[in-house]
């Protein structure tokens, strides 16, 4: 089967994860795509294929030469940030570098002006969303592009190449992706996710990850006889958000300038709570960060009474580099194999997060390779056939042995 085949009927499943939800996976329909997946890899020859109880993946490519074992990982969640329900996805074959019409009936367009790296695919065949809800490339993509590799070796068992093992994960996007993954049991000596955007990506920094929760509890007295008395929560809350540096925010930062995003606000003149994360690839900035919140949270404390205002912080994830540092031969061995295919490499920092940062400290060296798609988590979501044929040939190359 093609890679963008599989790719195609992945994306009909819906498996949008739940970020409130406290069990793993997080939506059990993350387990209609796991079940596929298993049938798919015991079809072509994986062995040892099977879905454990938490909805996680495995499988493995037994090697025909002595080599390291070398892991491929993928996530089955898509974003929470827009539906996956009812996906309708269509492919622009021959791209000719106008603006693409997704929905003609609502005026969805994706205008090259906005999106200035359409142009790098003219002449390719592009597969869109229809407007209005995701595509699932973010990792859908990645899913089809590792098992498209393992049934090449399966298919061509002369070719040299050690074990491969594979494991596809729940609840990635909800950033629970590694805590249940047995590395036991996987017995990889490292791993790469294929997890990253437009072709020739290969990361090993990612931001250090934090969200703040910040609860704000006022006091409504009747606005006729309030005077000396209201505490307008909601104007706490957004006396709270002035005082957060404004060129801090993901739309001014770029790079490895990290950020602090209010990500939801809800709430009354009795109560009101202010969501964010907190992002920064260096660690004494991130932590800088994640101390201005405290002392933002202990002024307003001061001047409006103990109690008017809860945060509470929680550490997500953390920059896998100091971790992959020790074993930089599996990023010159990724550097190699791009170069060997044609493939420019672009070393760049990771804007985010992926399940190898988390996978990294549990004692599995995991940097991040390119999937090929563009505009995750959002309507705008599209991805090129040829850079997904062109990662599966990566993958092969980085997994066989010259």
């Amino acid at each position: 089967m093609k890679v963008h085949e599989r790719f195609l009927n992945y994306v009909k499943i819906d498996t949008q994860s739940i970020p409130e939800a406290e069990k793993i996976p997080s939506s059990e329909k993350q387990k209609d795509l796991a079940r596929l997946l298993v049938q798919e890899m015991i079809s072509i020859g994986i062995e040892d294929a099977y879905m454990d109880e938490n909805g996680y993946v495995y499988g493995k490519v037994k090697g025909n030469t002595n080599a390291p074992v070398i892991g491929f990982i993928a996530h089955m969640d898509t974003s929470p940030d827009m539906s996956v329900k009812n996906v309708k996805p269509r492919i622009v074959y021959d791209y000719d570098g106008s603006d693409i019409v997704l929905n003609e009936e609502k005026q969805i367009v994706m205008e090259t002006k906005t999106f200035e790296h359409l142009l790098k695919y003219l002449g390719q065949d592009l597969i869109v969303t229809d407007g209005t809800t995701l595509l699932g490339a973010d990792d859908k993509a990645g899913i089809a592009e590792i098992l498209t590799m393992a049934e090449y070796f399966i298919k061509n068992p002369h070719i040299k190449h050690g074990t491969i093992k594979i494991g596809f994960t729940p609840d990635e996007e909800v950033g629970k992706g590694a805590d249940l993954f047995n590395i036991e049991e996987f017995g990889a000596d490292y791993a790469y996710t294929v997890d990253g955007g437009e072709i020739g990506e290969l990361e090993y920094e990612n931001f250090n990850a934090a969200s703040a929760k910040v609860r704000i509890n006022g006091v409504n007295i009747h606005p006729g006889t309030a005077k000396n008395k209201m505490k307008n929560s909601i104007l706490i809350a957004m006396e709270f958000h002035s005082m957060l540096p404004v060129y801090e925010t993901p739309e001014n930062t770029e790079g490895y300038e990290g950020f602090s995003l209010l990500n939801e606000m809800s709430g009354n003149v009795e109560k009101t709570l202010l969501e964010y994360i907190i992002r920064d690839h260096d660690i004494d900035k991130f932590n800088a960060k994640k101390e201005r919140f405290k002392k933002i949270a202990d002024y307003l404390n001061d001047k409006y009474g103990q109690g008017t205002v809860e945060l509470k912080l929680e550490d997500s994830y953390f920059n896998m580099k100091e971790k992959i540092l020790p074993h930089m031969h599996i990023i010159e061995n990724a550097v190699e194999a791009m170069k060997n295919i044609g493939i420019e490499p672009k070393v760049v920092p990771i804007r985010g997060g992926t399940d190898g940062a988390r996978l990294s400290y549990m004692g599995l060296p995991c940097p991040n390779l390119c999937t090929g798609g563009h505009n995750f988590h959002g309507k705008y979501e599209y991805i090129p056939v040829q850079s997904m044929e062109k990662v599966v040939e990566l993958l092969i190359e980085i997994a066989r042995v010259k």
